[in-house]
């Protein structure tokens, strides 16, 4: 499966339940840093150790999983909506990021 084909099914699945007029790049936005703040939860209040291990617990792990997700879900059908290539956005940062912050001593 790819990006491109998981996207398609977000749109798809939003378009047969008639959620198309909710889903404008504000609302994804504000939906997409509600899961980004729901993954950030789970490790509220784990010291870095335990952060760490938080995969290793079942309940953690599943909840980490299920935010993790969400929080694609609504980057994909931001960027859909908006004609955004995640990949290619992506590709273009760590190329622009390489050259703000060169290898030491290259």
């Amino acid at each position: 499966m790819t990006v491109a084909d998981l996207s398609a099914r977000l749109v798809e699945f939003a378009a047969v339940r008639g959620w198309q007029p909710f889903h404008n790049p504000k609302n994804l936005a504000a939906a997409l840093s509600v899961e980004a703040g729901e993954l950030l939860e789970v490790f509220q209040w784990l010291t870095p150790e335990q952060a760490a291990d938080v995969m290793a617990h079942p309940e953690r792990a599943g909840r980490v999983r299920d935010e993790v997700a969400d929080v694609l879900a609504y980057l994909l059908q931001f960027c859909a909506v908006l004609g955004v290539d995640p990949l290619v956005a992506l590709a273009e940062k760590i190329e622009r990021n390489g050259r703000r912050f060169p290898v030491p001593g290259a």
